[in-house]
């Protein structure tokens, strides 16, 4: 179990995942609603964003949409998060020809407080949380200053050690 980064507020390793329903697209576009219960089971990799079409943003969900088989190799599901609209969401998806994962939309940030990933300035942290079967957290990264993301081997390897007592 590892946490990377700054202590913030939130949950830490170890702790269960604040749970949440949010509006978005899927892969394919489409609006839907996803629930952290409902994936209950399976590790989730939620990866917190601060906003569409921004270039490190762009190069991150890219990158993940990209690598989305090596998570999958490890049974895990991507959710991608974000405090932009829906509809956002949807043109941010079509200007890259779409993201292998939902995009949800924390409009009211509540998700992100819960998770400790709001900045003092009200903007999203760039931070992955991986979330075991059992929903609890097994491992966190904060960005410090946010230029740069983590990436897919490190989240997958995390991923793959949830299920790897050894």
């Amino acid at each position: 179990m590892t946490e990377i980064g700054p202590p913030r507020s939130g949950p830490r390793v170890g702790d269960l995942a604040p749970g949440f329903t949010l509006p978005g697209i899927d892969a394919s576009g489409a609006a839907g609603s996803w629930s952290l219960a409902d994936l209950a089971g399976q590790p989730v990799a939620l990866v917190f964003y601060p906003g569409d079409g921004t270039p490190v943003c762009t190069a991150q969900l890219v990158t993940y949409t990209d690598e989305i088989a090596a998570f999958a190799d490890v049974g895990a599901t991507v959710l991608a998060i974000s405090p932009q609209s829906v509809e956002s969401h949807a043109g941010f998806a079509a200007d890259n020809d779409g993201f292998a994962f939902p995009l949800l939309a924390d409009e009211d940030k509540a998700v992100g407080e819960a998770y400790g990933v709001v900045g003092p300035l009200g903007f999203y942290r760039r931070s992955v949380f991986v979330v075991g079967p059992d929903g609890r957290i097994g491992w966190i990264h904060r960005a410090v200053a946010g230029l740069s993301f983590q990436p897919s081997t490190e989240i997958v390897e995390a991923i793959a050690a949830l299920s790897d007592p050894a």
